[in-house]
């Protein structure tokens, strides 16, 4: 393999290897935990039982850490990427306040060429926010 991929992505081997080793960790002192608990009921371990409760264990864990991390990672990247009412509010005003400066610098009709030219190379399609209560025109 191309040594490039392991540095490129290194970041998500190395999680690879936490969630690898961690969960052959679980597992392996589960068992334990298991033989001993059987050991001290004077029962014999049972492979598929101990599979039984340790699949148990393992999807409870992830449904309360995995599931919940990855919603709020996972989540809040997403409204905060569409744009939620909160999630852009400074980068508006603050692109709000460049915008006007611009318009002062350069005239209204250069400002609003070069605007546009930087949204068209950055994907911005929408526009600008107005912040409540305020228009571009209430500030001429």
């Amino acid at each position: 393999m191309n040594a490039g991929i392991f540095k490129k992505y290194a970041y998500a081997w190395i999680t690879i290897g936490f969630f690898l080793v961690s969960f052959a960790l679980h597992w392996l002192f589960g068992w334990y935990a298991y033989l001993d608990e059987a050991t001290q009921h004077g029962q014999s371990p049972e492979t598929r039982a101990f599979l039984m409760e340790m699949g148990r264990e393992t999807f409870e864990n992830w449904q309360s850490e995995f599931l919940q991390l990855l919603w709020q990672v996972v989540g809040l990247a997403y409204f905060l990427y569409v744009g939620s009412p909160t999630s852009k509010e400074n980068d508006d005003r603050m692109e709000a306040k460049i915008d006007r400066l611009i318009e002062l610098q350069a005239g209204k009709e250069a400002a609003r060429a070069m605007i546009e030219d930087i949204d068209d190379r950055y994907l911005r399609h929408h526009g600008h926010a107005a912040p409540h209560g305020h228009t571009s025109e209430g500030h001429e």
